[in-house]
């Protein structure tokens, strides 16, 4: 299992989460970005750095990642397709995408593409709030504790 962040629009805090997480149960990290990101010094985490360009990160994100990897994004499109390779998606406020739940906020995203294409102000996304790190801190924690907690041996 690998951990990548789709790193451009995630916020600081949510990068120093998925850090201690990283070092905490070693898990091999890769931030992708189109600008250089600074990361801790830490044996499991890296950056990539791609070309600049639309969705280049998210391109060397689909191209790499594998079957029960975890991505962190807040890009429906991206979660969509790391879905479709069999890894797993959550998002900066601690949701966890799925295979059943992406096409309904595919569908939302498209119409609110519309709706700013028309020239309707829609707003962006709220702020994040303590709450929102809490979400995603349990969420990720739960995710990797699942993939990392020790194998107990069966009972009789």
């Amino acid at each position: 299992m690998r951990l990548w962040v789709d790193a451009d629009a995630c916020p600081n805090v949510i990068k120093d989460i998925v850090f201690r997480a990283a070092d905490r149960v070693g898990i091999e990290t890769v931030l992708v970005a189109n600008q250089l990101i600074r990361t801790p010094p830490s044996p499991h985490i890296r950056s990539m750095q791609v070309p600049g360009g639309f969705d280049a990160a998210d391109a060397a994100i689909v191209e790499r990642v594998e079957a029960g990897d975890l991505v962190v994004t807040a890009d429906i499109p991206l979660a969509a397709k790391v879905i479709e390779k069999g890894a797993l998606a959550l998002n900066p406020r601690g949701e966890l995408y799925t295979a059943d739940s992406i096409a309904q906020r595919l569908s939302l995203r498209n119409f609110m593409d519309e709706l700013r294409g028309a020239g309707v102000d829609t707003g962006g996304p709220a702020a994040l709030h303590p709450r929102d790190r809490q979400a995603f801190a349990n969420q990720l924690d739960r995710l990797l504790r699942q993939r990392f907690a020790p194998s107990r041996p069966a009972r009789d």
